[in-house]
């Protein structure tokens, strides 16, 4: 039996991770890597500039205007709308109280 989908099943948006991402992955474990990737396909193809509990707009800083909340890891993210829709992945982090650790570094906000 195949499961019904309602409206278009197709995904509004592209995931592109930055080649610094790769560094950020490496630092975190192999269940984190692969929460990441499952919730970011989840919560970021159709609507990443829709504000939820997770998904906040942040305010201005030099990684990324949006931040994707896993637990204690942030995904901090761009939305380019033209030519095409595209959410790019810009760095993975993990937050410490009120620090994020993003690959090596440690960034305060």
């Amino acid at each position: 039996m195949v499961p019904m989908v309602s409206g278009n099943s197709h995904p509004k948006y592209r995931i592109e991770y930055s080649p610094d991402t790769v560094d950020h992955f490496h630092c975190l474990t192999r269940f984190q890597q692969v929460t990441v990737l499952d919730l970011v396909e989840k919560q970021l193809l159709f609507s990443p500039d829709r504000e939820s509990k997770n998904r906040k707009p942040m305010r201005p800083n030099p990684i990324a205007p949006w931040e994707l909340r896993i637990g204690t890891l942030r995904v901090y993210y761009d939305i380019v709308e033209a030519p095409e829709s595209v959410v790019y992945i810009r760095a993975i982090g993990i937050k410490d109280r009120n620090k994020i650790r993003i690959g090596n570094e440690v960034i305060s906000f």
